[in-house]
């Protein structure tokens, strides 16, 4: 084989990912492509993940299996190999780190390209997302969630005041800040974003039918288990 000697990589970070030489290779039907390159219909796949402290993490697993047990099927939009990851993660003293011993729960599923198609039992996945998040009061992952994940989500952090505070003082012209992290910190509105599907993308949750696709039968519905979320449900 070639050995790679062309450091340092500089780009974007969809065109650094490689399994092989990907973008670069002869185009020979694009057989050489990565399952991520853009040029191919490969994979596309969003992710949940959010952590729960361990003295939540009974009641969330037994909501999940009242769920399964109202809609046996329920879960078959997961991912079959990554589709539910659990880690146990450690107290952190680190300002927006974890706060207690908790459970980590990484939920892949798939997803069409149209951002107005609903998911696979799109109710199902909403409420277990709402459950984990404001039910038990999860903390999302910074990277990996949809925008409903973070609001409000600086007030679950008792140290938050302090990290800001460090922030100022390093960072006083905002060079590592951009508008969303702004947001997430709840220095600046903004998270939820309201029109047309917003809840299909998690840009809201839903509070009105328009929120979901009434044209494919998507309407905002309460959760079945968890009450108090409002859900996108096929009627």
């Amino acid at each position: 084989g070639i050995i790679f000697t062309g450091y340092p990589v500089i780009g974007f970070h969809n065109r650094l990912q490689s399994s092989g030489s990907c973008l670069d290779s002869l185009q020979d039907l694009k057989i050489t492509a990565c399952a991520w390159d853009s040029r191919i219909k490969g994979e596309f796949f969003h992710q949940t993940t959010f952590r729960v402290s361990l003295s939540m993490v009974k009641n969330f697993i037994e909501d999940i299996q009242k769920l399964v047990q109202l809609e046996p099927k329920a879960l078959c939009g997961i991912e079959q190999y990554n589709g539910i990851l659990m880690r146990y993660v450690t107290a952190s003293s680190a300002y927006l780190g974890n706060q207690d011993e908790a459970l980590d729960f990484d939920f892949t599923y798939y997803r069409s390209k149209d951002p107005m198609t609903p998911r696979l039992y799109e109710d199902i996945i909403e409420e277990i997302e709402q459950i984990g998040i404001f039910k038990y009061g999860g903390l999302p992952h910074w990277g990996k969630n949809r925008n409903l994940a973070f609001e409000g989500v600086s007030k679950k952090y008792k140290n938050v005041g302090k990290f800001l505070k460090v922030k100022e003082k390093y960072d006083s012209q905002g060079l590592f800040s951009s508008t969303w992290t702004d947001q997430m910190l709840g220095l600046k509105e903004g998270v939820t974003i309201l029109k047309n599907g917003c809840a299909l993308e998690g840009l809201c949750i839903c509070s009105q039918d328009s929120h979901c696709n009434p044209s494919k039968g998507y309407f905002c519905k309460p959760g079945k288990v968890y009450k108090e979320a409002r859900v996108c449900s096929h009627v």
